[in-house]
């Protein structure tokens, strides 16, 4: 059989860019080299795009001369990457200007298959704010939060009396400890947690250097942190749930990446009927948020004296593939293992671009009228 062209895209203009590069080595490793023929297509942190066999190895070392950089456009992406048409593009590409919905429509008006969520799904899911907005709309429960902008923020810092009136505000609405959290990022990557007002006002100087929308989010103190990985197009399917126990007080970069301390379970210790809850909220929220082929969702749950709260915290469209990420190893305690779930998401793609292929784009007028 003809092997199937796959395009891996990764690294970006995020601050994600690393996490990604690690991602795609599993993926590049893990898909079929039989069935699939990789074509490794690289962003620069500055956004060039470089196409070739070393791209990886340069992104990660700066060694490796066996690729060139293109200028991408639709025509590119779909025709000239490498000796033959791309089938499908993989694109692990996470965080800003990859996750978004920017990389997504990039492949639509290039008409070809691409793993994961659309346009749409891709950039909803990655702004906070609006998930939320849309979660809470279907009644489905989130830790209740505020949102401001960058530009409210210099206004309310500059003014010590309204900045004290303001904080009063969010203190009494929200109570110790917060989490504060840039609109659009992943991986914990501008986020802090706030135990007090100080630490309110260092973490928001930390988040606006990520995005020009900030979520101050309430802390749900002694909340088990629960995580789903979600399969499918229209019948998706959910996984058996991971329990992350990280390694400092929250989920953040370093208790993710760097210090290897953080530990998961898998099953997560919860009973049969908290987990089927689970299960049905993640798939309520991908089908609602229109999620395609992949998601990992992370949910906070606490037992509480009139029973379990579950809280959705959040969607990633493109969760993380690296050797410790939840996304493949709740698939392979669910039976999927990485090679064969790999071939499961080209396979979604592939079905999702053949059905979109069959509506109508164009209209056929009775009469010549703009002409």
């Amino acid at each position: 059989m003809k092997k199937i062209n796959v395009a891996v895209i990764f690294g970006g203009r995020s601050g994600e860019h690393e996490v990604s590069l690690v991602s795609a080595t599993s993926v590049i490793k893990n898909l079929n080299k039989k069935k699939y023929n990789i074509i490794q297509v690289g962003i620069t942190k500055d956004g060039q795009w470089l196409v070739g066999p070393d791209t990886l190895k340069y992104l990660k070392t700066g060694q490796g001369k066996n690729f060139v950089r293109e200028a991408i456009g639709p025509d590119t992406l779909k025709n000239k990457l490498g000796k033959n048409k791309i089938d499908v593009v993989f694109p692990v590409v996470h965080g800003t200007f990859g996750e978004d919905g920017t990389l997504q429509g990039l492949m639509e008006l290039a008409d070809v298959p691409y793993v994961g969520a659309g346009v749409l799904s891709s950039a909803v899911c990655m702004d906070k704010i609006m998930q939320k907005i849309l979660c809470g709309a279907e009644k489905i429960l989130v830790p209740d939060w505020i949102w401001f902008s960058k530009s409210e923020w210099s206004l309310i810092k500059g003014n010590k009396i309204y900045f004290k009136k303001w904080a009063e505000g969010i203190e009494k609405r929200l109570g110790y400890p917060m989490f504060v959290k840039p609109s659009n990022s992943g991986s914990s990557v501008g986020i802090s947690k706030a135990h007090d007002r100080g630490e309110l006002v260092k973490a928001i100087h930390e988040a606006v250097k990520y995005d020009r929308r900030i979520l101050v989010e309430k802390g749900i103190e002694g909340a088990m942190e629960i995580e789903v990985a979600v399969l499918g197009n229209e019948k998706p399917e959910a996984s058996t749930p991971g329990q992350v126990i990280p390694s400092n007080e929250f989920y953040d970069y370093d208790a993710k990446y760097v210090d290897g301390k953080s530990k998961s379970l898998i099953p997560a210790p919860l009973p049969k009927e908290v987990i089927k809850k689970i299960q049905d909220i993640a798939i309520e929220s991908f089908r609602l948020l229109d999620g395609a082929g992949m998601a990992r969702v992370d949910f906070l749950v606490k037992k509480e004296t009139m029973g379990w709260k579950i809280y959705l915290n959040e969607l990633n469209t493109i969760p993380g593939f690296t050797s410790i990420s939840m996304y493949p190893k709740m698939w392979e305690a669910s039976g999927a293992v990485f090679g064969k779930l790999l071939e499961a998401l080209i396979i979604l793609a592939r079905r999702r671009y053949d059905e979109k292929k069959k509506l109508q784009t164009s209209y056929k007028t009775k009469k010549a009228w703009y002409k």
